[in-house]
């Protein structure tokens, strides 16, 4: 799964998460520590019932992809699964030496083809024809799903893992019995990713690709809109481009790995009925001998400011339709907040501005809604409004009606009413999400490695609750600009002139 969204406001269910206790109480519950090569842990113990949940948050994402191999922090998502040098294979030593030749194969077929027209066609053929070959062999040293299945075996639920702009995921909940399992596995792993079945997982990522952007006409405009909106910050595609996909090598995933996954760029997350010392122990055995590595370079590179508006259009006879997105802040900023109460004025269900102006009054609309941190927010991104035009309706009548209702945050208070629902609407939603040990997990390893502690989650309440008419509509006039946003949309293709005649 690709995930697309970081910023959450966990402090405002608290009150479930800390079962009515105070919110030092709740503290007190959370240890965390830093081992001496930088990986960081955050345990939080919630001793309800013998089970635990863990989740490794690794600080680089799609944004991170070098240039020409956009796709390969994704890569790392599906190689997870893969196993390591002790689990996967049937003759380590065998497997390793034969993916060795599968990349020295590789080699002679890439030196043949950059020779472009002096290249020998039946030459490449040949060396074609040899790296399948040293690819089966490879492949004939594989267990298949003998990661996953050891962790099946042994209680584990919910294995997964997950790439967005900002980051890459791995997850899954085990038995405390088992516990120390997630410590070897994991360990073993961030150690040394074998990259078992690599060509194969890039065919698979290439067909994902092909059914999720070039065969989906909202799929191909969200990548257009972004590929417009950011004209240098590498905030673009999250799957890759096609050509770099089929491109990408083993050796690249390895260089990657060496550069970004390093333990002081790697946070833990650790809830459930999990002793804190126990889980320190742990972990100094098993992690605490990997070396530490330099930082990875930080992305430099700033998006300049947008002198106009942008649009794009694809042509596509499936339904329209229409994406505005709007330059906005980074999520450490203090206007960030702001944005999140806004989308939930406009897109709050049924009460949601957009909902009813668009779908339930003026049916211009079947579907319409706004969100905030795209494609993620570590860095200044979008926020999207966007709809789905009703039969017999055009973009065109969406796009001037959805500027109406921006133009009305800009113009009129949203009242006392419509803010405090939102704020109960948001604190509802977040207790559902955040009830479980996966999902706390989750919470405080992002957290601590987006705004450099667990702790923001209590400080996150009073942000939401400082928020105000004024400043709902400072943001909208300040932001919300025609000079500042991106407008992308379908057409029905044009018809071919030798059609027409007909």
């Amino acid at each position: 799964m690709i995930h697309l969204r970081l910023r959450i406001f966990a402090l405002l269910c608290l009150p479930a998460l800390a079962g009515a206790q105070s919110l030092q109480d709740f503290e007190k519950r959370v240890t965390e520590f830093t081992l001496a090569n930088g990986m960081h842990f955050i345990v939080l113990q919630r001793p309800n019932a013998p089970v635990i949940s863990f989740h490794a948050y690794v600080n680089a994402g799609a944004a991170n992809d070098p240039r020409g191999k956009t796709g390969l922090a994704h890569m790392f998502e599906h190689m997870i699964g893969k196993g390591t040098m002790t689990v996967g294979s049937t003759n380590w030593e065998a497997e390793e030496k034969a993916l060795e030749a599968v990349e020295q194969a590789y080699d002679r077929l890439e030196q043949e083809r950059r020779k472009g027209p002096r290249a020998s066609q039946e030459e490449i053929r040949k060396l074609e024809a040899g790296l399948r070959k040293a690819i089966e062999k490879a492949n004939s040293y594989v267990d298949p799903n003998a990661y996953v299945r050891v962790i099946e075996e042994n209680g584990g639920v919910g294995f997964n893992a997950g790439t967005s702009a900002d980051s890459t995921v791995y997850f899954y909940s085990l038995p405390e019995n088992r516990a120390e399992l997630w410590f070897l596995l994991a360990s073993e792993w961030f150690r040394r990713p074998v990259y078992r079945e690599f060509y194969s997982e890039r065919d698979v990522v290439r067909e994902e690709r092909r059914m999720r952007i070039e065969s989906s006409p909202q799929g191909k405009l969200f990548e257009m809109a972004m590929a417009t909106a950011f004209a240098a910050h590498p905030y673009r595609t999250l799957i890759g481009w096609a050509s770099d996909i089929e491109n990408l090598r083993a050796r690249d995933a390895e260089e990657f790995y060496k550069t970004y996954y390093v333990p002081g760029n790697v946070t833990v997350g650790i809830a459930g009925d999990m002793d804190p010392a126990r889980a320190r122990k742990l972990a100094e055995k098993y992690f605490g001998p990997l070396p530490a590595g330099p930082l990875p370079p930080p992305v430099i590179t700033v998006e300049p400011p947008q002198e106009g508006e942008k649009r794009v259009l694809v042509e596509t006879p499936a339904q329209p339709f229409l994406i505005i997105g709007y330059k906005r802040p980074y999520q450490r900023h203090k206007d960030d907040p702001v944005f999140d109460v806004i989308t939930s004025v406009l897109a709050g269900g049924r009460t949601g501005w957009m909902y009813k102006d668009l779908v339930r009054d003026r049916k211009l609309a079947l579907a319409a809604g706004a969100q905030s941190g795209i494609p993620g927010s570590k860095f200044p991104n979008l926020f999207v409004l966007y709809s789905v035009p009703s039969a017999g309706k055009t973009v065109e009548e969406n796009e001037k009606a959805i500027y109406e209702i921006v133009e009305r945050l800009k113009n009129e208070m949203v009242d006392e009413e419509t803010l405090s629902r939102v704020k109960t609407k948001v604190r509802a939603g977040l207790i559902r999400q955040l009830d479980n040990n996966a999902g706390l997990a989750a919470r405080l390893a992002s957290y601590h490695a987006n705004f450099g502690s667990w702790k923001v989650l209590f400080t996150g309440i009073e942000d939401i609750e400082r928020v105000t008419a004024a400043d709902v509509q400072r943001v909208a006039r300040e932001y919300l600009t025609a000079r500042n946003r991106t407008v992308a949309y379908t057409v029905q293709p044009a018809k071919d002139p030798k059609e027409v005649k007909k």
